[in-house]
């Protein structure tokens, strides 16, 4: 069964990921299969029950949030003590504005089984997003002690990116730093520490981060170069910041941070 896990959308951070990325298996399913067609076994009822709880993921990433909810329900209605049904159900009433329901699943979820710590992440991204901080990072925390635990590095974002959000940007570019060493792959968290680091002044640091994403072009984008120009105006190299304001502007014509060029907003 593929981890569900959080879909981040932060105005702070537009590369930031949720919060975790699903893998989603595109299964076909049937509109009239049912669970309860015919007598099965445990083992059977588990298997379809993971195909709608794929099916259901694949309809919230399309933003077909009723039909996910629909396809929910077969599952618990089917399983009712299945985590992770009550933990996609969550990340979906969420992205409803349902607030009340999210928290009701997120808890039942782990209820039925108190240390999943993809739901924990899910939960404290939940509670970052209506600034109860203090209740996400111990979430946050609980899920990084979990046994074999292998989202460290995507919590470790989340957690960096809230405490962010919370201005408490020391312990954000801590979180994210440890992040980055568990996945120096990650675009999305180069991006979040390298914006933290600006805040916090320290620009050639957060160079070294933004140089690496916009050296691979696939990575690059309007808000990647603009911060890129910000930080390169703070050091004092204005052409290399006006160069890379004007790559925002000819590529990305129709962006904020094409308008901000333009208007030589760098500081804010």
């Amino acid at each position: 069964m593929s981890r569900v896990a959080v879909l981040i959308s932060t105005s702070l951070f537009a590369l930031i990921l949720a919060g975790c990325t699903s893998t989603v298996t595109r299964t076909e399913v049937k509109g009239d299969d049912k669970v309860s067609d015919a007598p099965m076994d445990e083992k059977s009822i588990k298997k379809l029950a993971d195909t709608r709880l794929e099916l259901a993921s694949l309809y919230f990433s399309r933003g077909q949030f009723e039909t996910a909810l629909s396809e929910i329900k077969k599952v618990i209605d089917a399983l009712p003590n299945y985590g992770p049904a009550y933990n996609l159900r969550g990340l979906i009433y969420a992205s409803l504005g349902n607030t009340a329901q999210a928290e009701i699943s997120f808890q039942r979820a782990l209820q039925i089984n108190p240390a999943d710590a993809d739901t924990m992440q899910n939960y404290g991204w939940f509670l970052c997003q209506n600034r109860r901080y203090a209740e996400a990072d111990v979430q946050f925390e609980k899920a990084l002690v979990q046994p074999n635990y292998r989202g460290a590095a995507m919590t470790l974002r989340a957690m960096g990116n809230c405490q962010a959000r919370d201005d408490r940007l020391a312990d954000a570019e801590r979180s994210l730093a440890r992040s980055y060493q568990l996945d120096p792959s990650s675009a999305a968290t180069a991006v979040n520490l390298a914006e933290v680091q600006y805040r916090r002044g320290e620009y050639e640091r957060a160079r070294f981060y933004i140089d690496r994403v916009n050296k691979v072009p696939a990575q690059s984008n309007a808000q990647t170069l603009w911060l890129a120009a910000r930080i390169e105006n703070k050091l004092g190299n204005l052409p290399l910041a006006q160069n890379l304001g004007r790559q925002v502007r000819d590529r990305y014509p129709k962006s904020p941070e094409a308008l901000a060029f333009e208007q030589g907003r760098y500081d804010e």
